[in-house]
C-alpha cells in the first residue's frame, strides 16, 4: 500500500506543495535550513569538478545559510541557490527538484519528511504531428566542513 502511494502522482504533487510552502515560510521567516536529497536529480551549473562530485553521497545534504540562503529561491518545480564547493570554494548554481528533497532540516533535527517519489520528466515525443509529454519513471556534511569559511555557520 506505501509503495502505490509514494509512487502517485496526487500524492506527489501533495508533497510538492508542501515542500515548497514550508520553504517559502522559512524564506519569510529569514530561517536558515538544510535539505537532504538524492545527488543524482541535481543539476549544477557550471558542473563540479569530478574530485568534488565523487565526494558526494547518493543522499547529500546541503546547508542553506549566509550567501546560499541569501541566493536561495524557488522556481516553478525547483529551489536554486549558489553555493560554493571544496577548499577552493568553487561556485556553482544548484538546482534541486523539489520532490528530490527527503528532508528539511533545522537544527538537526527534520521538520518535514518527503517520501513521495521524484520522476524526472522525459523530453517530448512527437507522434502524428501531436506532442506526447510522457513520465518518466525513474553526507555531504563532509564537504560542507571541508571549507572553513562554513564553520561560522555551526553553532
Amino acid at each position: 500500500m506505501l509503495e502505490n502511494l509514494i509512487h502517485d502522482s496526487s500524492f506527489g504533487s501533495v508533497m510538492r506543495k508542501n515542500i515548497q510552502e514550508l520553504i517559502v515560510h522559512l524564506f519569510e521567516k529569514d530561517i536558515n535550513f538544510g535539505i537532504l536529497c538524492n545527488i543524482e536529480d541535481i543539476e549544477f551549473t557550471p558542473p563540479l569538478p569530478e574530485d568534488i562530485v565523487s565526494q558526494f553521497h547518493t543522499m547529500t545534504l546541503f546547508f542553506l545559510a549566509g550567501y546560499t540562503f541569501e541566493t536561495a529561491r524557488i522556481e516553478g518545480d525547483e529551489l536554486i541557490f549558489e553555493a560554493g564547493f571544496g577548499s577552493d570554494n568553487f561556485g556553482s548554481v544548484v538546482n534541486v527538484p523539489l520532490l528530490s528533497i527527503v528532508q528539511v532540516i533545522i537544527d538537526e533535527q527534520p521538520i518535514l519528511i518527503n517520501l513521495a517519489k521524484y520522476k524526472k520528466e522525459e523530453p517530448s515525443v512527437i507522434q502524428d504531428e501531436e506532442v506526447v509529454d510522457p513520465q518518466g519513471v525513474e553526507n555531504s556534511m563532509s564537504i560542507f566542513l571541508s571549507n572553513p569559511e562554513n564553520s561560522k555557520f555551526l553553532k
